[in-house]
């Protein structure tokens, strides 16, 4: 939620860059500036190889935990384990969304086509996955 909620805000930041006034050449002040920082760290290499070190760990740790005999009470090993499916299952929509709307972005559409393929791509591969359940059962 966290990496959506900073994500909304740079998408919005980046509609209200391009739907200034014309002629109006001065800063937008703090908001911008903050934006402007925000944006510049997100596209920093360092970090996202760290966000991918990070949430490596975070995954393999908890499978491992979650797996290995470790003296973990069998709660706590199972949750571990259902922390792990769901940081893959937000990666993988994460992918699906943002591969879509950058595809539709690249394009030359707007964030609302972008946002709208996105979600019509996620949506499309949850209904994928509840036939595939409902026939074969994946899940559990």
């Amino acid at each position: 939620m966290g990496l959506l909620v900073v994500a909304t805000f740079v998408a919005v930041a980046e509609i209200g860059g391009k739907r200034s006034a014309p002629g109006r050449g001065e800063s937008g002040g703090r908001y911008e500036a903050v934006v402007a920082t925000l944006a510049e760290f997100v596209r920093t290499p360092v970090v996202w190889a760290v966000s991918f070190v990070g949430v490596t760990v975070l995954i393999g740790g908890s499978i491992l935990l979650g797996v290995g005999s470790f003296g973990i009470p069998e709660g706590l090993a199972g949750t571990l384990v259902t922390v792990a499916y769901l940081l893959v299952a937000l990666l993988l929509v994460g992918f699906v969304f943002l591969g879509a709307y950058f595809a539709t972005r690249s394009r030359g559409l707007g964030n609302a086509h972008g946002v709208a393929a996105g979600t019509l791509a996620t949506g499309a591969a949850f209904l994928v996955l509840v036939t595939v359940q409902l026939v074969v059962g994946v899940v559990g």
